[in-house]
């Protein structure tokens, strides 16, 4: 069975930056199950994978465009520390804010007395995305899994 829309697939994977250091991985996990087609995965990873058996490995490397987008400047701005409503706020914190497109988690990244500086684009924003994959399962998703647009069980979302 091959790779292609509505599959229920599962990997095992290990993510590095371009200075080869690991940001991510399912070593000593479940490995990460996904609906291919159904945008459960950066597009440039689910594209790679897409025609792919059991047992097959890859390595590819993925271009911001097709992993979590460009840096974007304007997602970075300073705000009051009031907006805190007097928590003690300190850089790598992640916070949800409401915004014109909806919830986005933003991350504290400098604070300067009462100015704090957040960040809107996803902490991966801006990087080429080295993957080591192994393709464990492929199965047809369940009706339900279609329905819901995501894997049930181990690996993937239970209810």
């Amino acid at each position: 069975m091959q790779i292609t829309k509505d599959k229920a697939v599962q990997i095992n994977y290990t993510l590095k930056n371009d200075s080869g250091e690991v940001l991510d991985s399912s070593e000593g996990a479940d490995p990460l199950a996904y609906l291919h087609g159904h945008h459960g995965i950066i597009p440039g990873l689910e594209n790679a994978l897409e025609g792919k058996s059991i047992g097959d490995k890859l390595e590819v490397s993925i271009e911001p465009q097709e992993g979590y987008g460009e840096h974007q400047e304007g997602m970075v701005q300073v705000v009051e520390r009031k907006m805190f409503e007097g928590m003690d706020v300190s850089p790598g914190m992640q916070f949800q804010a409401q915004t014109s497109q909806g919830v986005q988690v933003v991350t504290v990244t400098a604070v300067d007395g009462d100015e704090i500086t957040i960040d809107g684009n996803h902490p991966l924003a801006g990087q080429t995305l080295h993957f080591s994959v192994e393709i464990v399962e492929i199965r047809d998703a369940s009706e339900e899994e279609l329905a819901h647009g995501h894997v049930h069980g181990p690996g993937g979302h239970s209810h």
